[in-house]
């Protein structure tokens, strides 16, 4: 296509206007205006010389009339309509103020990721999936606390509020890696938590995992654009590239580190926060921070971009991984 015939591209901020209970806030679009009836997240276009941020502040004020105070970035989807290509960057808006009034949407509605209203506006629709991701991640490794310890830790963890558990066991064993992995599924999906299987479709699939974790050797290795059937499909990424092997492939999340100094790997190779942003900024798919990482990080993790953590030992012992 000659380049000039190329459609514009619009920049605009959407915001994900969170309540206590975890419904988020949905405008549907009025008569008059592009695809009227369809429902969206609020926000607006990036006047020249504004931030992203600035724009959503300021649509946000002049939509609802909500203050915001911190604003998380979070993913950046490109869709092309008819008449434009639109870039939206969408932020999570922690803490905001005022009466939330109409001005520009015909209706309002709090959702969730499963009841949210039809039709979607399609910029906006895939991002549903990705509010459904919880923000911890718990990743097993019973060949180092032994199988019944982690369960047992397992267990508490579930109790106390995770609900995405990456089952990682390599090291394991085949007959004892089917055996644990069967019983972590389980008790995951009876606290009503996600498990995943790290690299291995058939076992993921014999023992009714939710879907397939799969390393970075392995993400590219494949030239496929396709990713695997599961329902839930992500990667352990290092760099950029991977990164954007993972958008490409259609990945729900993706796990990027060692974002600090872990007791496994002491004076090895960090990103820090600061290289961990660089690295997601822009990004279309939602990315968990590790490597020494725990629960005190959560909020410098989520104002680098990422979104959330994902923890090996701290997640079941409090000491870091």
């Amino acid at each position: 296509m000659n380049a000039s015939l190329s459609p514009e591209t619009i920049d605009v901020a959407a915001g994900i206007i969170v309540r206590d209970d975890g419904r988020f806030l949905l405008g549907r679009r009025a008569q008059g205006s592009f695809y009227p009836g369809y429902w969206e997240f609020p926000g607006g276009k990036v006047e020249p010389g504004e931030s992203p941020a600035g724009a959503l502040s300021r649509e946000l004020d002049e939509e609802l009339g909500l203050r915001v105070g911190r604003l998380y970035p979070w993913l950046v989807r490109t869709h092309d309509y008819e008449h434009a290509r639109v870039r939206l960057h969408f932020f999570e808006a922690a803490q905001w103020q005022g009466e939330i009034c109409p001005r520009v949407h015909d209706a309002l509605d709090w959702a969730l990721p499963g009841d949210a209203p039809t039709p979607m506006l399609p910029a906006n629709g895939p991002v549903l999936k990705a509010l459904a991701l919880p923000r911890r991640i718990g990743i097993t490794h019973a060949a180092a606390l032994g199988a019944e310890a982690q369960l047992a830790a397992l267990d508490h963890a579930l109790q106390a509020g995770l609900r995405f558990v990456l089952i990682r066991e390599n090291a394991l064993p085949a007959a004892e890696r089917q055996a644990f992995t069967k019983q972590a599924v389980h008790r995951a999906h009876m606290a009503g938590a996600l498990a995943v299987v790290n690299g291995e479709p058939e076992l993921a699939r014999e023992t009714g995992a939710d879907g397939l974790h799969l390393t970075a050797a392995r993400l590219v290795k494949s030239s496929s654009r396709s990713r695997p059937d599961f329902a839930w499909v992500g990667a352990s990424c290092h760099n950029r590239a991977e990164l954007e092997f993972a958008a490409m492939r259609g990945l729900d999340y993706a796990l990027l580190g060692a974002v600090k100094e872990t007791a496994t790997h002491p004076g090895g190779e960090t990103l820090g926060w600061e290289g961990f942003a660089a690295l997601v900024s822009g990004l279309p798919l939602p990315v968990f921070a590790l490597g020494g990482v725990e629960d005190g990080d959560m909020e410098t993790a989520r104002l680098s971009g990422a979104h959330g953590i994902a923890a090996i030992r701290s997640a079941w012992n409090g000491a870091e991984n």
